[in-house]
């Protein structure tokens, strides 16, 4: 996962969904995108075992603006958030579970 580009803090608001009390991980999606389906699995899993750590997908194609704002240029992307909605490290396409536990590391 890479460092961060950044592009300053994200709300809840703006996800649409409650932050991580630790940290967040964002992924977005599209539609007919398979490599999505087995991202959001790892995500849930990885955020089931961390206490603190929350994950939220997001509809790349019903959230332009802030696909637009993020530089968000295929899915699956995953943001990693500290607990005040900075990003923290950045990948695109399908993590490996390890890297998202080691990218956590520089969220918390």
């Amino acid at each position: 996962m890479g460092a961060a580009d950044g592009s300053g803090r994200l709300t809840a608001a703006e996800l649409g969904g409650p932050l991580g009390e630790r940290a967040t991980l964002v992924q977005f999606s599209s539609a007919f995108c398979a490599p999505c389906r087995a991202t959001r699995r790892v995500l849930a899993e990885v955020s089931g075992m961390i206490e603190g750590v929350g994950h939220l997908e997001i509809d790349a194609e019903a959230h332009l603006g802030l696909v637009r704002r993020l530089r968000i240029e295929q899915t699956p992307t995953v943001l990693v958030l500290d607990a005040g909605g900075a990003v923290v490290r950045r990948a695109v396409g399908q993590p490996r579970k390890a890297d998202v536990i080691a990218a956590l590391g520089a969220a918390v």
